[in-house]
């Protein structure tokens, strides 16, 4: 694989990387959201959330238009839900792992 493609995939993980993001995206699952609605639900100052929402834009995860004085935000491809489903049920099959070596070596003690 060439160094820009390399590269364009660790911009788009590293976009995912932060929970706010992510929690952001879970608002936008459902469809185009106002951001004066993603910012209660995160739970975050309207700059911070602003700022999660330029690095989103940026890596192209996500677009924006004005309406009147609302500024919606929509995701510009469902594949982004594929990825972070697939990092959820890596994330589950990981645990389930663990659990099962840990009561295992609890049943050797």
């Amino acid at each position: 694989m060439n160094k820009k493609a390399i590269h364009l995939q660790a911009d788009i993980f590293g976009a995912l990387a932060h929970p706010m993001r992510l929690k952001i995206l879970e608002k936008l699952r459902s469809g185009a959201c106002c951001v004066c609605r993603i910012i209660p639900y995160v739970g975050g100052e309207q700059s911070n959330v602003s700022h999660h929402l330029a690095i989103l834009k940026r890596a192209g995860i996500v677009r924006h238009e004005k309406k009147g004085l609302e500024v919606w935000y929509e995701v510009t491809d469902q594949k982004v839900f594929e990825i972070i489903d697939s990092i959820k049920a890596y994330c589950l099959d990981s645990c389930e792992k663990s659990a099962v070596l840990l009561r295992e070596l609890q049943d050797e003690g």
